[in-house]
């Protein structure tokens, strides 16, 4: 009786000791996980990763020996690695060097004998010349400074057929690209980004989203009479979030679309070239609770090699991609530990690092990349600037710290594509899932078997005919001398 009393108290430990390993396990690779680096399989599932970025120093205006910074809405790095701050709740920018000391601070402009103010800006903007761009939110203009903060030129009150008669401009985010043309994400536009001319004329719309219509809103209105279609909501495309742009002049951006087309990258004419060769769409998290819903992305900011990072303001994660839309690495949440945020509103890249942006807290963390994001990023350099011997090392090397990265598997496969191993290829994309890939490089490799064999292979079909056509002319001849004995 005792023996099975402490048989059936051995299977429940034994039950209760496996749930619990159970939950571990799932809470450490579940997309809410305490630890902030995860990434996601082929298959779409969270799987564990180490950590591509860690938080190395926290920067806020008393560090900076200045008034603490209230309520920054933006920050821009420059090729110097000089970083800019918009402190919209003080009215200023304020800019460090790349040691992170206080350069100087704007938060006024002479304009016509002048000294005029910002009112809650809300977007920055810095050029290669060094030429600032400051949506100056609540005055409803751009303002345009040079390198000394003179004043250029002011963007407001653009006048258009495009435009309704009661437009009120009210700038949120501004780019400018090599011709001086500028781009404006405006507040209640959902026609897309505003185009300025180098002069500040408003010359059209560029890169509108697509309407999002419910099928079931749809279905009703087909039904509806007159007066209840008036009364429901229009379909009207979802407005954008950020944009940025690369050196070659492309406009990156993010929208409100909870989706695959949450990111878009426009060329001249507006049209979405962004590249989802990916196991999945650039999309921010795959999976998520009901509760905390799908990733909300409101920043993103661009690299070199074109590779780009999105910030999702939900979980306050960043995630970054290649050129092609595969995933890199994801690191950042919501909390109270170091690496994490409050209100995350912008990020930046300043050469190895990654800067992030806090509006409630005021306050800028910094992250360094580790030996595993160096060596990755590495990797996706080297393929980009066609060195493959170096890219396919290093994507080993990536792979031997992160066996769950399956696109180093697919850059080992790209790498050796260029450099002609088709067979090597095909078996790393075939480890990888990359179905597209291992395709071309069979189909290659196929091509390569049968001109390195066709001689010989063309030489036994020869032989073969020869000795068929033999066979057949000397039974014929057998049978003529039969039938000749036959007589």
């Amino acid at each position: 009786m005792q023996k099975s009393i402490w048989k059936k108290h051995k299977v429940i430990i034994l039950g209760i000791v496996c749930l619990l390993l159970f939950s571990q396990e799932a809470s450490y690779v579940s997309a809410d996980t305490n630890s902030d680096a995860y990434h996601y399989s082929y298959w779409g599932d969270t799987v564990p990763a180490p950590a591509a970025y860690e938080a190395t120093a926290i920067i806020t205006g008393k560090k900076l020996n200045t008034v603490p910074f209230k309520e920054p809405s933006d920050m821009h790095v420059t090729e110097n690695q000089h970083v800019f701050i918009l402190d919209s709740g003080n009215g200023r920018v304020i800019e460090m060097d790349h040691t992170f000391k206080l350069v100087r601070t704007i938060d006024s402009f002479e304009r016509e004998g002048k000294e005029e103010y910002f009112n809650n800006p809300q977007g920055l903007y810095v050029t290669n010349k060094g030429h600032l761009l400051i949506a100056d939110s609540d005055n409803h203009r751009v303002v345009h400074l040079d390198e000394e903060g003179q004043l250029v030129k002011i963007v407001a009150e653009p006048k258009s057929d495009l435009l309704k008669t009661d437009f009120i401009f009210k700038p949120l985010r501004i780019v400018m690209d090599k011709g001086e043309r500028i781009y404006v994400m405006a507040e209640g536009v959902f026609d897309g980004f505003m185009e300025f001319s180098a002069d500040g004329t408003f010359s059209s719309f560029i890169g509108a989203n697509r309407v999002q219509v419910d099928p079931v809103e749809y279905l009703w209105k087909r039904f509806a009479t007159r007066e209840q279609r008036s009364q429901m909501v229009m379909f009207t495309p979802t407005e954008f979030t950020n944009l940025d742009m690369d050196e070659e002049g492309f406009i990156y951006a993010t929208s409100g679309d909870r989706g695959k087309d949450s990111i878009k990258k426009l060329n001249a004419q507006g049209t979405d070239i962004l590249r989802r060769e990916g196991y999945q769409p650039p999309q921010g998290d795959l999976v998520y609770t009901n509760e905390a819903g799908s990733s909300r992305l409101i920043d993103i900011d661009v690299g070199d090699s074109d590779m780009y990072s999105v910030l999702d303001s939900n979980m306050g994660r960043i995630f970054t991609y290649n050129g092609d839309g595969y995933l890199l690495h994801i690191f950042g949440g919501i909390g109270n530990r170091r690496g994490q945020f409050n209100t995350p509103v912008a990020l930046e890249r300043s050469g190895d690092r990654m800067l992030v942006l806090d509006k409630s807290l005021g306050e800028i963390t910094v992250f360094q990349t580790t030996e595993y994001g160096r060596t990755l990023h590495e990797a996706v350099r080297s393929y980009y600037n066609g060195d493959e011997d170096q890219s396919s090392v290093m994507f080993a090397k990536a792979a031997e710290m992160n066996a769950n990265l399956e696109y180093a598997y697919a850059g080992i496969g790209k790498a050796l594509l260029r450099q002609k191993e088709y067979e090597d290829s095909a078996q790393y994309f075939k480890r990888s899932m990359e179905r597209q890939g291992y395709s071309k490089a069979f189909l290659l490799f196929r091509k390569e078997l049968m001109r390195e064999h066709f001689s010989w292979m063309m030489s036994g079909l020869f032989l073969a005919a020869a000795a068929f056509v033999t066979v057949i002319i000397v039974r014929r001849q057998k049978r003529r001398t039969a039938n000749a004995d036959v007589k």
